[in-house]
């Protein structure tokens, strides 16, 4: 005799996050100017969904829920942060950021990090770029943890000191 095992609230609605979060993070990020903001979005919808789980009386009512818990949401938030437009006669000045800049300094920095020794850059890149705490980058490369934060110092040192990185601080 086969025996219906009845899953949890929880357990339900883990699966169903499981099964339907990437498809919903999709719409949450349609309705969102960035990744951090749709996922923010989407946990807010889903933490609305838990509570009114056992309420959901199908399952395929669960997506229009969740849904719409995002829609309500946004514009709860759309609402909340709107800004407030006064007419006026005179346009203030605006200083516009210039999108190159950026690119420029990441520029400047990687070639300044292709001046430095072998080891020095190896064990920057670890550190800053694939952000290994200084016992993983010992461990990755056979060296004391003293070796690492000394070299670490050099390097941060020396790029300081690069003058076309001086340069490019100043400028920015």
């Amino acid at each position: 005799m086969a025996e219906t095992v009845r899953r949890t609230r929880y357990e339900e609605f883990t699966a169903y996050v499981t099964d339907r979060g990437p498809a919903l993070l999709r719409m949450a990020r349609s309705l969102t100017p960035g990744h951090a903001d749709a996922e923010d979005l989407l946990q807010a919808a889903l933490l609305k969904t838990f509570f009114a789980w056992d309420r959901i009386s199908t399952p395929k009512a669960r997506d229009g829920y969740v849904r719409r818990a995002m829609v309500n949401t946004q514009i709860s938030e759309w609402r909340r942060n709107r800004l407030e437009v006064f007419p006026t006669d005179e346009i203030p000045e605006q200083r516009v950021d210039d999108p190159t800049a950026r690119s420029d300094l990441a520029d400047t920095v990687n070639r300044a990090i292709e001046r430095l020794p072998d080891r020095q850059r190896q064990i920057v890149r670890l550190r800053y770029y694939d952000d290994l705490t200084e016992a993983q980058i010992a461990d990755r490369l056979g060296v004391t943890i003293g070796t690492v934060k000394s070299t670490v110092s050099r390097a941060v040192r020396k790029l300081r000191e690069d003058a076309d990185l001086t340069i490019a601080r100043a400028t920015t």
